[in-house]
């Protein structure tokens, strides 16, 4: 292929706006705030989880505590009830007066075991809402944590979109007067190499890195200037300049 110099050297500015735009997008692709966001998304799905379970004990063991207490209020309105018939003189049988203070006694015994396991449950429930409730302080704290990450990642997008956004605003007056064959082989490699042209100078692709050895830089000496050369390692077009040490 054949191209003016000037315009294989307008391909370097062009490549110089091209690099200038991987870096933005690499640098917007790789905020540190993304990993800091992933890392704190997960500990805080895993939190929700662990949210869901304690609230599901909280729930469990206050319908646990009701019961208890239902249960503790039925036995001791059953013993005032006994209570008072006897104190009303309503039980004169000597033989019922008996049975009912056996009763009486048992229930003793029974509202004892009650409020032992109301009392046993009333503990559970409070340590269980604990839990709870220091699991609602982390996940306010990841929430917060997470705004202001996801506020400085939305600030440094904006930032970034708007040098984007400049920078390739430049590109077309960069490639303006660039031969069709010649701009078409640059974005083929552009596709492939994300920079398509690179600056020979000392003897160095300035795409690769890789010093030119000397059979290759005698092919490129000998090229005449108009013709587009290109790095046998990266396959880039070079750009041949005063610099290049030919």
């Amino acid at each position: 292929m054949k191209a003016d110099p000037t315009h294989q050297l307008q391909l370097l500015d062009v490549a110089d706006l091209d690099r200038r735009l991987a870096q933005l997008r690499h640098q917007r692709s790789t905020l540190p705030e993304l990993a800091e966001i992933s890392a704190l998304e997960q500990e805080r799905t895993a939190l929700t989880d662990q949210v869901r379970d304690a609230r599901i004990v909280v729930d469990d063991l206050t319908v646990d505590q009701v019961r208890a207490d239902k249960e503790v209020e039925q036995v001791k309105a059953r013993r005032e009830r006994d209570r008072a018939r006897m104190d009303a003189g309503q039980v004169t049988n000597p033989k019922d007066l008996e049975r009912m203070q056996h009763e009486l006694v048992s229930l003793e015994r029974r509202i004892g075991t009650l409020e032992d396991a109301e009392l046993e449950v009333m503990e559970a429930l409070e340590n269980a809402q604990q839990v709870l409730d220091g699991l609602a302080i982390r996940a306010d704290d990841l929430d917060d944590r997470l705004a202001a990450l996801t506020t400085s990642r939305d600030e440094r997008r904006v930032e970034i979109d708007a040098s984007i956004a400049e920078v390739t605003a430049a590109r077309g007056p960069a490639t303006e007067g660039i031969p069709e064959d010649l701009m078409a082989l640059y974005e083929r490699l552009r596709e492939q190499k994300v920079i398509g042209a690179a600056l020979l100078r000392a003897r160095q692709c300035g795409g690769c890195q890789l010093t030119l050895d000397a059979a290759e830089l005698s092919r490129i000496r000998s090229a005449p200037a108009d013709e587009v050369v290109r790095c046998e390692e990266c396959q880039r077009i070079l750009v041949r300049t005063d610099e290049s040490g030919l």
